[in-house]
């Protein structure tokens, strides 16, 4: 479906009077056919991506199917991603092809993340299933690959100049980027992105609250207050190609200072809470191929996050922290193929990852985590399979603590596609997968908190699906794509937080069972209906079903975990006239439940959301502008995400980009 958008965009681009010439960008072949994915992503990506109304990649993953984004509002509020109710955790991101990782917490804040520089978002379910990755990718029980814009360049043309400046009215956003392009060599090439951001984070909201009666409590309207936010962002690449092979190297850098808002909750609308970030890495890949069967892929990295939090509210307790995370990473991958249409691959991957902090009985723990996979992958004209085995070994060290928490694992996955008529017009693919993720440094060893006897959390994963595709017929189809899976998880040993017996003490045990069933459905349709007329739509549902089976003797036994609804969809209609363009998107979210227990002070309003913008582009002596203006939450509803954090009402946002 994204080819037949990028088809329908050249359509509307070479009509237009103001272009002479039609530049195709280059195509670079990643992979060989026998390592073609089984289980197919959800992906946004190109002109499809840079029409939606957002700021950040957690805004554009809202649109997929099966995904639940804990937003804590404004600009500045952490964003984090869940897929089918696993837990944010058992979800790796990665950038570029490496992972992003936080040991502390677990927890990758996406609205760190602009779309600027983005090409590309993929959502897999179960894993990236093309073989030929690193080991540690075979462990998550989801993933997200975020790539980055590569250089492209005209004929004749040795750089590429873009800016950008964009203002939302919802917190006096105020952002402005660049992106420079410059070719080194006929086989090199770099990037350098730069961005800034300021906010006062200030916008208008609704706090309406009934009493256990019906009757209401509060209904105002108010300012959300102390989510100001600053951040600067760059990013500097190098690309370059070689004989049977090509390279790349990154280097990244975010800092910011943001107010968190916090809860509304008594009536109290400021908080004192402060947390400055300054988060920064470099990373590496080389790919050679060593024979006509043989490719070998090496990818390092090393990262250094910076994290300073303040809490000055005089009504709970002080808080002047400061957390100092160090990664080192490192990947050694090989696919050989055997037959035509038969591969094996053997991969390794090291990581070691360090915690410092100024916290009152700190232990400094380090981890260092080995992952060896074995995979191998059939492609045939009616069958795909692939299965892999990935064995992990991690062990703790740290100060001032006798137990040195470790775990050692296989975790195997199988996945089949079958195609019932040999082509790719419609297929039925499964798969079944077992995964697990290592408590976290903060479950294990948080003062007064952590529990260092915690076992992993499992998760076992259960997938059949089917898929219809087609992209040719009348002079007015461009294609469609309609996709759907029903699933079954089960989560293990699931970590909770449970109160100790002493007020306001917790600790954290393996408690938790969670079973989950669910549907996501989506289609994509592409239509010409005329000359210079393109019409894009995308849909999606997901119904999820995920229980608390703990124990029978609990009150919320049997009940829907908290912030799962059990239905919930997007929709996104793009239309295209020559240089203008205008895009209607929808996302629906159902009635959830704030605690685990599924009682009526507990219940959350459902809430939807109507985004609109339009787009206008020209050419002016050779520099390209696009023009873009937004209307948010165009309806003005009333919604908290996160309960007692309320999200933005009616907002306005406008860019303008220009390129050279």
């Amino acid at each position: 479906m994204n080819a037949a958008i990028a088809c329908c965009y050249s359509q509307v681009r070479t009509s237009s009077k103001l272009d002479s010439v039609l530049h195709v960008r280059e195509v670079i072949v990643v992979s060989k056919p026998s390592q073609r994915d089984v289980v197919p992503a959800q992906t946004l990506s190109g002109e499809q991506l840079q029409r939606l109304s957002s700021h950040s990649v957690a805004d554009a993953m809202r649109y997929f199917s099966g995904i639940q984004i804990k937003d804590y509002g404004g600009v500045g509020g952490i964003k984090t991603i869940n897929v089918r109710s696993m837990g944010s955790s058992h979800l790796g991101v990665f950038y570029d092809g490496i992972e992003l990782g936080n040991a502390q917490n677990g927890q990758i804040d996406l609205g760190q993340f602009s779309l600027d520089n983005v090409e590309a978002i993929s959502l897999y379910n179960g894993q990236k299933s093309a073989i030929f990755q690193s080991a540690s990718d075979f462990g998550n029980a989801g993933s997200v690959y975020i790539r980055t814009k590569r250089p492209s360049f005209s004929n004749g043309k040795d750089y590429n100049l873009k800016f950008k400046v964009k203002y939302g009215s919802s917190g006096d956003v105020f952002s402005l980027s660049s992106l420079y392009e410059q070719r080194l060599s006929p086989s090199a090439s770099a990037s350098l992105s730069v961005g800034a951001l300021t906010a006062t984070g200030k916008y208008k909201f609704r706090y309406k609250r009934k009493n256990m009666d019906g009757t209401t409590a509060y209904d105002t309207t108010a300012v959300r207050q102390n989510g100001d936010m600053w951040a600067l962002r760059a990013e500097a690449n190098f690309y370059g190609n070689f004989e049977d092979g090509s390279w790349m190297a990154k280097a990244y850098t975010y800092n910011s200072e943001r107010g968190i808002p916090g809860a509304i909750v008594n009536n109290v609308w400021r908080r004192g809470e402060r947390q400055w970030d300054h988060n920064s890495f470099v990373q590496g890949s080389i790919r050679k191929a060593l024979s006509a069967r043989l490719d070998s892929r090496l990818l390092a990295k090393y990262a250094y996050y910076d994290t300073h939090y303040v809490n000055n509210d005089t009504t709970t307790m002080l808080i002047d922290n400061t957390y100092k995370q160090q990664e080192i990473y490192f990947s050694f991958a090989n696919v050989y193929e055997i037959l035509s249409g038969w591969s094996v691959s053997l991969s390794y991957d090291f990581k070691w990852n360090k915690l410092n902090s100024d916290i009152h009985n700190f232990v400094f723990p380090k981890r260092y985590s080995n992952f060896l996979s074995l995979a191998t992958a059939f492609d045939s004209r009616f069958i795909k399979v692939q299965g892999s085995l990935l064995a992990t070994f991690v062990k703790d060290h740290t100060q001032k603590q006798a137990r040195k928490p470790s775990a050692r694992m296989v975790t195997p996955a199988v996945f089949v596609s079958f195609a019932p008529w040999g082509g790719r017009t419609f297929s039925i693919r499964a798969f079944a997968k077992k995964s697990f993720r290592m408590p976290t440094f903060n479950e294990l060893y948080y003062t007064d908190i952590g529990n260092a006897t915690l076992s992993p959390e499992t998760a076992i994963q259960y997938n059949l699906g089917v898929v219809y595709g087609k992209s040719t017929g009348p002079s007015w189809f461009g294609g469609v794509r309609i996709q759907a899976d029903g699933y079954f998880n089960t989560v293990h040993d699931k970590i909770i937080a449970y109160p100790k017996g002493q007020q306001f003490r917790w600790t954290m045990l393996n408690l938790g069972r969670v079973h989950i069933w669910g549907l996501d459905a989506e289609a994509e349709v592409t239509l010409r209906p005329m000359a210079d007329v393109c019409v894009t739509s995308r849909i999606q549902y997901t119904f999820q079903q995920a229980r608390d089976v703990t124990s029978s003797e609990l009150s919320y036994y049997n009940d829907q975990i908290p912030y799962i609804p059990r239905h919930s969809g997007s929709a996104i209609i793009g239309l295209a006239y020559k240089s203008l363009s205008m895009n209607y998107s929808f996302i629906y979210v159902g009635e959830r439940y704030s605690q685990q227990e599924n009682i009526a002070t507990n219940h959350v309003q459902p809430w939807y959301t109507s985004d609109l913008s339009m787009t206008y582009r020209a050419n002016i002596k050779r520099v390209g502008v696009r023009l873009t203006l937004e209307v948010n939450n165009l309806f003005s509803q009333d919604y908290d995400v996160i309960i007692n954090y309320p999200m933005p009402k009616r907002n306005y946002a406008v860019s303008l980009e220009v390129m050279l």
